[in-house]
């Protein structure tokens, strides 16, 4: 009877000590488990005093460095071999944008410790090779697609770090960076050289999901007219949409401040 009872005591916190475990083990192991969003956010994540500097943040300051060190040379080449008054305007933009938007990340990355690169990856050397090796009609296709391509693909990664990052310095650098993208994008299609469906179909490649939103419109109905979106009479307001005549993009701003003394 001893053994028997002594045998089912211990048997008996034998089901306890488990039965705490199982409770137990998704508290920690959810928190501490490698693949959640917020450990692979953590992960990566080093404090600073303008904010926490995550993964995501460091890979866009990267990533606008490299942008500047490919496009001033297609900007440079653009520009010595102006082939239209078109391709020659597109160039400018390229060169004052991303010399001024250089300076900034350089400012940036020095504040939050970020290494930077100092030449063009594989893929953006073969895309400058590319352009070198074309002249005429096929040069100016080049030139302009391959960098409205390269523009389209950060601008949607510009946005998403403006909105989650949670370090002041690299908000500003987005919002600055989103500026200058938009300019460049703007006056690459000016030139009427991009090719807008290849554009679509190299975004859709691969994809396999049936289009969602609105109905397609019907031939010869007219849709019905929506009303405008606008406050009520009482509201005052005193600002006014941001300056610029339709398809410009005003890039002025203020110089950044090199606390860091990188521009010495």
């Amino acid at each position: 009877m001893s053994n028997r009872r002594v045998n089912g005591t211990t048997f008996l916190i034998a089901a306890i000590v488990a039965t705490i475990g199982a409770l137990a083990f998704p508290v920690w192991s959810y928190a501490d488990r490698s693949g959640t969003g917020q450990a692979n956010v953590a992960a990566g994540t080093v404090n600073t005093q303008w904010g926490p500097l995550t993964a995501a943040d460091r890979d866009l300051i990267v990533r606008v460095r490299l942008a500047g060190l490919w496009e001033l040379p297609a900007g440079q080449q653009a520009i010595q071999r102006a082939p239209s008054a078109a391709i020659k305007e597109a160039g400018d933009h390229l060169i004052v944008g991303h010399t001024d938007l250089d300076k900034r990340v350089r400012i940036v990355a020095a504040q939050l410790g970020v290494e930077l690169p100092n030449q063009p990856n594989e893929q953006q050397q073969g895309w400058l090779q590319e352009m070198s090796a074309a002249s005429g009609a096929e040069y100016e296709y080049k030139f302009v697609n391959l960098l409205r391509a390269a523009h389209g693909k950060i601008f949607p990664a510009i946005g998403t770090v403006r909105n989650t990052t949670r370090n002041t310095l690299v908000r500003q650098l987005a919002s600055d960076a989103n500026q200058t993208v938009l300019d460049h994008i703007t006056i690459l299609e000016k030139t009427g050289r991009v090719d807008f469906d290849a554009i679509a179909n190299d975004a859709v490649a691969g994809t396999t999901a049936s289009p969602t939103g609105p109905a397609a419109p019907v031939p010869g109905q007219v849709a019905p007219s929506a009303p405008a979106a606008e406050a009520d009479d009482d509201v005052k307001t005193t600002s006014r949409p941001s300056p610029g005549a339709p398809g410009t993009v005003n890039t002025n701003r203020p110089d950044p401040e090199d606390t860091a003394g990188v521009l010495r």
